[in-house]
């Protein structure tokens, strides 16, 4: 099931951002009648609909997963949660149909039309993910039940589905998303350029995406702020973990790298800031902190990978916002988006950042939230399957992601490659001539 997330979450991601993209292109298409942008919206669109395929075969086998894999959780459960789960396969229809629409009605509808369905397509695809994160936060903060020994009773669906922690995690989840995305287009943009400077197709690319950029690259930090404060009230043995807190102090550390020993409770070779991490947890640098040793050790996460995951996030997180402020900076400076070689080049090598941070991030709040499926209720071996000889469905899975995660480049790369002329450069034949 980590295998398959870990799949699907880099299909879905680029499915909910290109839309947008693509829409940003056809509102200056619009406005600029340049043809370049046109073509971009159509390039986009194109994207857009083979990462929405992979996306839903991909999803398919998760809804499968779920069902097969966890009928301790689902079949318990699916009462209290499902509402989310439907109104995620709404939202998953309603972007088919106007994913459809603005695919085929290019110029066979009214331009008005054509732009409302792009914009469908891309609430849709928001919506869809932030269904299915509601699904999460009720896993990390499970409310709207009374519990009993024959199970959940009093079910109030809607409570459950808004849990405790909601926005933070469905806006954490979105940003996430566009960000993602947005470098990696970045990032593709910016290797043509390097390649082919004088491509004005590329540099007007570079100037639909570098805004979703550097917009949500300084927008995440402050939303993961707001979204580690709720942890460390709601859920204080994930923030220990991820900060590998041993004890228990007052005017803790914020600790930057470093290795955790579990067997004798300490963290190696980090660099600690003084007072950073109760500042950062409770806006009081003077704020207790709970440690590890609050909680029953049968209880907590494993520390080292949720600790090594958190610092991988923070790390690509803070690259891409200093990257972003270093960006706007220069485009205030210059008049314009820099495109010297040496920008071109940090955003060819941040490109990849966003997705990692992602991957990263999914990591902490799934293995932040072990040993329970469902925090405090239900334990994770208590959910799962008891069917073993799983090796084969493994492995399986795992070829089929590795092929469509190869047809995905291949397709993607096809669609980028048909932008580069074969060569000499534009510029260069004109100099010519």
């Amino acid at each position: 099931m980590g295998l398959s997330l870990a799949f699907h979450i880099l299909f879905a991601a680029a499915g909910i951002a290109l839309p947008l993209l693509m829409v940003l292109s056809d509102l200056k298409a619009r406005r600029t009648r340049d043809p370049d942008y046109t073509a971009l919206s159509v390039k986009l669109a194109k994207g857009t609909a083979i990462l929405f395929a992979v996306g839903a075969v991909s999803g398919t086998v998760l809804s499968f997963e779920l069902g097969l894999l966890w009928p301790g959780f689902m079949g318990t459960w699916g009462e209290v949660i499902g509402l989310p789960f439907a109104l995620e396969g709404t939202a998953f229809f309603t972007e088919a149909v106007f994913l459809g629409i603005y695919l085929y009605g290019r110029d066979r509808i009214s331009p008005g039309l054509h732009l409302f369905s792009g914009v469908m397509v891309a609430l849709s695809g928001a919506a869809s993910a932030f269904f299915v994160t509601l699904v999460n936060t009720f896993m990390n903060d499970p409310v709207g039940f009374t519990l009993t020994a024959t199970g959940p009773v009093d079910v109030d669906p809607v409570a459950a589905m808004f849990s405790p922690g909601w926005v933070h995690q469905t806006t954490h989840t979105l940003v996430a998303c566009y960000q993602a995305s947005a470098f990696a287009m970045v990032g593709i943009h910016a290797l043509v350029l390097l390649r082919h400077p004088g491509l004005g197709f590329h540099r007007k690319a570079l100037s639909v995406a570098l805004p979703l950029a550097c917009l949500s690259a300084l927008v995440q930090p402050l939303v993961g702020h707001q979204s580690a404060e709720h942890v460390a009230r709601a859920q204080p043995v994930k923030l220990a973990a991820a900060e590998a807190l041993f004890e228990t102090q007052r005017g803790a550390p914020l600790s930057v790298g470093g290795l955790p020993d579990v067997e004798t409770d300490t963290l190696r070779y980090a660099l600690e800031l003084p007072r950073g991490l109760s500042l950062l947890a409770f806006s009081d640098p003077n704020a207790e902190v709970k440690g590890l040793e609050e909680f029953p050790r049968d209880e907590w996460p494993p520390v080292t990978k949720v600790h090594l995951a958190f610092q991988v996030m923070v790390g690509a997180g803070g690259a891409m916002a200093l990257l972003a402020l270093v960006t706007l900076v220069l485009r205030w400076r210059q008049g314009g988006w820099p495109e010297g070689r040496w920008m071109l080049g940090a955003w060819l090598v941040c490109g990849p950042l966003g997705a990692v941070a992602m991957e990263a991030g999914w990591l902490v709040t799934e293995w932040g939230r072990q040993p329970w499926i469902l925090r405090g209720v239900m334990r994770t071996a208590d959910a799962v399957t008891p069917v073993g000889a799983l090796a084969v469905p493994f492995w399986t899975f795992t070829l089929v992601y590795l092929f469509l995660g190869v047809m995905v480049v291949f397709l993607l790369v096809r669609q980028v490659a048909g932008t580069v002329p074969h060569g000499r450069e534009p510029h260069e034949v004109a100099h010519a001539h």
